[in-house]
């Protein structure tokens, strides 16, 4: 035993994922006493500026989008009760196809060495118990979130100082439901047929998902941190459930186990499980 305590290290991509996919989990377990760390790795500077301005557009300041959303993520913070907020400020590199991928400094064009090795200093600093990140495809396919996965693994095996690690996910019967409730909130038409296919491709069978965390009594924390995201709001569809069906439908997060040294029978329903 040990006086250090335990740690979970959520790694992301942007200011406003930590509290999307994991704004449960690290409010839960800052409650419970955990250490909770959060490291960004982009300055989020491809989302909307001041009045919904679009990246691309008149108006757009990268620098000042990026100093805007520092603020937003350090609200979203005391929100969830991070313990530590760690920032690599690589530039974003916007949606897939986005001539910001190509930029030079962006994150998606950064060696996966190089980031791993500042992300592996990181690591050896908090010794994280638990890490949590994306899985390969980035849950969607963007960049900045596929990269993150890449130089989170690769720090992993820099360091090989933590015991169990996750990939963030969502079951497929959820993410079902999901796109039909948020289309009848949004009076939206149907999704063409592609976009219907690779929406059912996103998340995983139930089956396949290892840890289930109910959040539920940190609802309306996690609501309130993706609001803390103020100048994102027209992105974030899910403020527009209002925090009562928010609750419902995001008080379960869940998770692909992809590395264990605890022999936790799964599915399990804490990420700290066989380390306490």
């Amino acid at each position: 035993m040990t006086d250090r305590p335990l740690t979970l290290m959520a790694v992301h991509a942007h200011p406003d994922d930590e509290a999307t996919g994991t704004g449960g989990i690290l409010a839960r377990y800052a409650a419970e006493g955990i250490r909770t760390v959060l490291v960004t790795c982009t300055d989020g500077g491809c989302g909307d500026g001041p009045g919904g301005v679009k990246p691309g557009d008149p108006g757009h300041d990268p620098a000042a989008v990026a100093l805007m959303r520092r603020q937003e993520l350090k609200e979203s913070c005391d929100v969830l009760k991070i313990s530590d907020l760690e920032m690599l400020d690589y530039a974003d590199s916007g949606m897939a196809g986005w001539p910001s991928n190509t930029a030079p400094g962006s994150f998606w064009q950064t060696p996966v060495e190089k980031g791993a090795a500042r992300l592996a200093e990181l690591m050896r600093h908090y010794r994280p118990d638990v890490v949590v990140t994306y899985d390969e495809n980035g849950f969607y396919g963007h960049p900045d979130h596929i990269q993150a996965n890449r130089i989170t693994m690769a720090a992993l095996e820099m360091t090989t100082l933590t015991p169990k690690v996750y990939w963030t996910t969502m079951p497929r019967s959820l993410m079902q439901r999901f796109g039909e409730t948020m289309r009848e909130l949004q009076d939206m038409p149907e999704p063409d047929p592609a976009e219907a296919a690779a929406m059912a491709e996103i998340g995983l069978p139930d089956d396949e998902i290892t840890t289930w965390v109910d959040t539920t009594a940190f609802s309306d924390q996690k609501f309130d941190a993706l609001a803390a995201h103020a100048s994102q709001g027209e992105n974030i569809f899910f403020l527009k459930m209002g925090k009562e069906k928010f609750g419902e439908w995001m008080g379960m997060e869940t998770f692909v186990r992809v590395k264990d040294t605890t022999a936790a029978p799964v599915p399990e329903n804490d990420l700290f499980a066989g380390l306490r």
